[in-house]
């Protein structure tokens, strides 16, 4: 039997094991219940409601999508892989009875499909109440968009970007309206390449994810501010959902070095401590049906609660810069 240290005199080994483990499953279990986050305990209805919810088909976007459909909204899951949006929107339908779900395809890596799908939003909805910009993607190779934009920022912002303007004079016809853009505590870690947007020189997984979600908060930035100019009752505010075990790092092994070392000693203790996809949903919910966040616009959540973002998240002629340039990108007329 192995020799314990001096301090343990008096202690055999079986007692150590039998007072250790149940502490450190303790701690384990206080820790996964404090990193949970935030919850919503709002019970707001939502009938007459119209929602477009990207990237609904998965993860915190299903969950949300499941939630604001069972407090009564017409849901519509935009999605690329469609079938998977179908099988979704059936999961969602049988579980809260809601039978008033749509599903429309959208492919955020191709400005074409953005404007498909906007004009049969607009085609066929007579309102749309809540924009939900949730789909995302992480730390993927050096890939590029239809468009030949780097593909994080590209999906992350330009896609939503380009989609939110497009479907914004439907939104103001539905005032009061809310338009929630999910990015990422990891836009402390970004900042703006304005040199090499695309990051062709020296291109890193992780420095083009942080750069995505900062561009999330510096669009709700500007995009609050020209609405709070125009007095529209639309309201804008970003979320940080958490660290949420979904389908959005199943890139991280494509890093490789560190990460992949990561993965393979650390991943398992940080999966048990992460979010599921209903608590990663939670801050999503809270700005979509919160009654005294309808005047609130412009600002950061996480957990439930506003937040303050990184200082460069907060640089309003950053924002300015960012909307103008992204506006020439995806060929956004101005109005």
């Amino acid at each position: 039997m192995m020799a314990l240290p001096a301090w343990f005199d008096g202690w055999n080994f079986t007692t150590v094991v039998w007072t250790v483990v149940p502490v450190g499953v303790a701690v384990l279990w206080l820790l996964r219940r404090y990193l949970a986050g935030g919850w919503c305990y709002n019970k707001a209805r939502l009938d007459g409601k119209t929602v477009l919810i990207t990237g609904a088909n998965t993860g915190i976007g299903k969950e949300t999508a499941r939630d604001l459909a069972r407090r009564g909204a017409r849901v519509i899951l935009a999605c690329r892989d469609l079938a998977k949006a179908e099988a979704a929107m059936t999961d969602i339908r049988e579980d809260t009875g809601n039978s008033n779900l749509a599903v429309v395809k959208l492919d955020l890596a191709s400005l074409a499909s953005v404007r498909a799908c906007a004009e049969k939003i607009k085609r066929e909805e007579s309102r749309l109440d809540i924009l939900i910009n949730n789909a995302g993607i992480m730390m993927c190779p050096e890939w590029q968009t239809e468009d030949g934009f780097e593909m994080q920022f590209g999906v992350n912002h330009l896609g939503h970007f380009l989609l939110t303007n497009l479907l914004l004079d439907l939104i103001k016809s539905s005032t009061p309206a809310r338009i929630i853009n999910v990015s990422s505590i990891a836009h402390a870690y970004g900042k703006m390449n304005w040199e090499d947007i695309h990051m062709k020189e020296g291109y890193n997984g992780g420095k083009a994810y942080c750069q995505s979600k900062l561009a999330n908060i510096l669009f709700t930035r500007e995009l609050s501010r020209r609405m709070k100019r125009k007095c529209t009752g639309v309201s804008v505010n970003a979320v940080h959902p958490g660290s949420v075990d979904t389908e959005l790092g199943r890139y991280l092994q494509s890093q490789g070095g560190l990460m992949l070392i990561f993965l393979k000693v650390f991943y398992p203790f940080f999966k048990f401590v992460m979010k599921n996809a209903v608590q990663g949903a939670q801050t999503t919910i809270y700005c979509a049906v919160t009654l005294e966040l309808m005047h609130f616009s412009g600002f950061y959540f996480s957990d439930c609660a506003q937040k303050t973002p990184a200082p460069q998240a907060m640089d309003d002629d950053a924002a300015r810069r960012l909307w103008d340039m992204s506006a020439k990108m995806v060929g956004l007329e101005e109005k």
